[in-house]
Parts: structure tokens; C-alpha cells; sequence
């Protein structure tokens, strides 16, 4: 399934920017980064428990949240993008 992460960190202290990296390195390692704070992830449902499970362990849930958009399989008629960034499609054949 296509799941969406969004988070927002509060970065106003080193702590802060430290925490925002930590959740941006985790993400990335689970999808592709289509926005600052956006990632687009094909995972199953353990997969995504996995994912909250350690981005929860990074957070400050006073100060900083996490979102997850559950797309579900048929998700490729539910995302539509404008603009000028590319996105992969990470169902289609990749050649290296």
C-alpha cells in the first residue's frame, strides 16, 4: 500500500535540527522524499508499524508531530502532481 509521512519538527533548538535529521534519514530509508517534509512509501502493514515505531522514538510529541495518509493499493489515481519535480515510480522497472 502507498502510505504518506508528513512530519513536522520544531527546529527552533539544536535538539530540534538534530531531531528533524534523525526523522528524515529514517524516512528516507523507507521511501522516496516527494516534498521537504513529505515522503511517499510502498510498505505493507508491519512494515508501517516498524516505521511509527521508530519515529516515535526520535520525536518530541510536545513539540514536534507525525502524520501517516494510508493510500492503500489503488493509490494511482488518487495522487496527481503539477510542478517541476519528477517522482519515480517505484512500481515501474528501474534500470541501473
Amino acid at each position: 500500500m502507498l502510505v504518506v509521512i508528513t512530519y513536522d519538527v520544531n527546529t527552533q533548538t539544536e535538539a530540534g535540527r538534530k531531531r528533524l535529521r534523525q526523522v528524515a534519514k529514517q524516512c528516507i530509508n523507507y521511501g522516496q522524499r516527494v516534498q521537504n517534509s513529505v515522503f511517499e512509501c510502498i510498505m505493507d502493514y508491519a512494515k508501517c508499524k516498524e516505521v511509527q515505531h521508530r519515529l516515535k522514538k526520535i520525536i518530541d510529541v510536545e513539540q514536534d508531530s507525525l502524520r501517516f495518509y494510508y493510500l492503500g493499493n489503488n493509490y494511482k489515481d488518487k495522487v496527481e502532481h503539477i510542478g517541476a519535480k519528477d517522482i519515480i515510480d517505484v512500481d515501474d522497472t528501474i534500470i541501473l
